[in-house]
């Protein structure tokens, strides 16, 4: 429960403040709230779960933007072919999985949906979801921190 407690403490702490720094510096705060979730769901802590969070949700954008630039220049032929290019891109979009350093698949999802929300706003939305991944990383190690201090206090 002290971890429970300790988490949701410096989640809320820290999602006040996301909130004021997006609508401060014009960043999306909800796309800032889908990198800080894709930081908490990768299993892996740390800077290695930092890294590859942010690594894989940037190669989604990049992604995304290759599916919305081939629509606009394939916008005269029919339909399926724009469905294709999407095919080949989700594949690999999964298929680059095979390097670590780009193996959280869902990580990549997000990346690619959030620009696909923002309309291809590409910039805001990848400085949007990286401080994000910083917030969520900051809200774990913080409420890992204070669940530590709480518990340490209370055996003493």
């Amino acid at each position: 429960m002290k971890l429970l407690f300790s988490l949701s403490l410096t989640t809320a702490i820290l999602s006040g403040i996301w909130a004021w720094v997006a609508d401060s510096l014009g960043l999306i705060g909800w796309a800032g709230f889908l990198g800080c979730t894709a930081y908490f769901a990768y299993p892996k802590e740390g800077l290695k779960g930092l890294g590859i969070t942010a690594l894989t949700v940037s190669s989604g954008v990049f992604w995304g933007m290759m599916i919305l630039h081939s629509g606009a220049y394939l916008q005269h032929l029919p339909n399926f072919v724009s469905y294709f290019i999407t095919a080949i891109v989700a594949f690999l979009m999964c298929i680059q999985a095979k390097k670590q350093w780009l193996a959280y698949i869902p990580g990549t999802f997000i990346g690619t949906c959030t620009v696909f929300a923002s309309q291809g706003a590409w910039l805001v939305t990848i400085k949007s979801l990286l401080i994000g991944i910083i917030f969520g990383f900051t809200m774990k190690k913080s409420g890992l921190w204070l669940s530590d201090k709480l518990h340490t206090k209370k055996t003493a």
